[in-house]
């Protein structure tokens, strides 16, 4: 039985609305305003409503101390090293025809990103099982010389310097790439195809809300910006389809939201999100997510309490592509490249990486599924945007929760 059924009895949509719709909205969240495809904001007065100037700044100062926390205990050679390469990672985002050139896939091109993981029997210096090491992300394969030249030449140190303080494994996970976006389903839940008009299909997160008035009498959607808002090219009131266009939804028949809200993508500097919201009917949408069993789908529900990312987590997560999986995360404060096509290289910093228990834990598909830990909890963590050979790389959630003033709707 849909848990979005019952007790509030908000007004839906008017009479006339855009088509899709299963019957009359009866959770209580404000639908979104209605109309020909021209949808205004009635509360702003314009097609789309910014975050609050200035309250990112403060945001990323305060999940960059949460990181630091959790950092506190890395060896100074592996986090000089790390700063090292990414400043490397940030100039080559700057000029991404450089960074991408064949040529220079088997110099400091060939590292995509960088992070801080647990050492095992593949570093390249000694180091307990289980400690601190530097985990670098190269798009093509190469020795454990070789990945130790590349980290001291970003560093500015000799090889055997870094051989002896700063036990370093590699990962191979090509060009890293925001991945893009199966059933049709009203109550649309959490876990499948979603996506806007223009795109090809991501994965519905989780059902919020916002923090503050008038957003908290709205049910919204939870996705990447790159899913939901076509990478910076959407519009307040632009249709949300389920399942995206890719598996067979058309607009206005599949319409479940309208973008309500993103956080643009910098290609010119730093990012720490990628991230929207999309403003919901509430009879068409469901805050359990899905999971098939024997060919029949099945439900489950989230918890509310964020957590801060750890080392060897156990995490899960449902999505479009790859449904639902397992996995640990390998890295954090990971610092990486992502190629958006089109010439378009987005840098991320203190990102999360994460490694499935059984093949892959995410693939082309599952971009803005959410990442919980793998336990009855079920408690949010991080948010999936973009992945590269058997890694997958997730926003952290309280840094999505800030800068789009949201909590969940569970």
């Amino acid at each position: 039985m849909s848990s979005t059924s019952g007790s509030k009895g908000f007004e839906p949509p008017p009479d006339g609305g855009i088509s899709g719709g299963s019957g009359p909205g009866t959770q209580g969240y404000q639908p979104p305003p209605d109309g020909d495809g021209t949808v205004v904001d009635p509360h702003a007065g314009h097609h789309y409503e910014p975050p609050p100037a200035g309250a990112q700044g403060a945001v990323e100062a305060a999940a960059v101390s949460q990181a630091a926390d959790v950092l506190g205990s890395v060896p100074s050679a592996v986090l000089e090293a790390k700063k090292s390469l990414e400043q490397q990672l940030a100039q080559a985002a700057a000029a991404p025809a450089h960074a991408f050139g064949a040529d220079e896939l088997t110099g400091i091109g060939n590292v995509q990103g960088v992070a801080v993981g647990v050492s095992g029997a593949d570093i390249t210096a000694a180091a307990p099982p289980g400690s601190p090491c530097l985990v670098v992300y190269l798009t093509e394969p190469a020795s454990p010389d070789q990945v130790q030249g590349l980290v001291a030449q970003a560093a500015g140190v000799s090889t055997a310097a870094i051989a002896s303080s700063c036990p370093t494994r590699a990962e191979v996970v090509g060009i890293i790439d925001a991945q893009p976006h199966r059933f049709r389903l009203r109550e649309a839940p959490a876990g499948i195809s979603v996506g806007h008009f223009n795109i090809t299909a991501g994965t519905v997160g989780c059902l919020v809300t916002g923090r503050n008035a008038p957003r908290d009498n709205r049910m919204l959607m939870l996705s990447n910006n790159h899913v939901l808002a076509n990478v910076n090219e959407g519009v307040f009131g632009d249709a949300i389809i389920q399942p995206g266009p890719t598996d067979g939804g058309v607009s206005p028949a599949d319409q479940v939201a309208v973008l309500e809200r993103f956080v643009p993508i910098d290609f010119a500097g730093s990012n720490f999100v990628d991230c929207a919201t999309g403003w919901c009917w509430p009879d068409r949408v469901r805050p359990e997510h899905v999971f098939l069993s024997g060919g029949t789908q099945q439900f489950f529900r989230m918890g509310s309490q964020p957590v801060v990312p750890a080392l060897e987590m156990a995490v899960t997560k449902s999505g479009r592509t790859t449904q639902v999986t397992t996995g640990r995360i390998t890295g954090i404060g990971a610092t990486i490249n992502v190629n958006y096509n089109g010439g378009r290289i987005a840098h991320f910093a203190d990102t999360i990486s994460i490694t499935g228990n059984s093949g892959a834990f995410s693939q082309g598909g599952d971009s803005g599924s959410l990442i919980m830990t793998n336990n009855s909890l079920r408690q949010p963590v991080g948010l999936l945007f973009a992945g590269g050979g058997a890694t997958t790389f997730a926003i952290r959630i309280d840094r999505v929760m800030d800068a789009l003033d949201i909590r969940f709707l569970t």
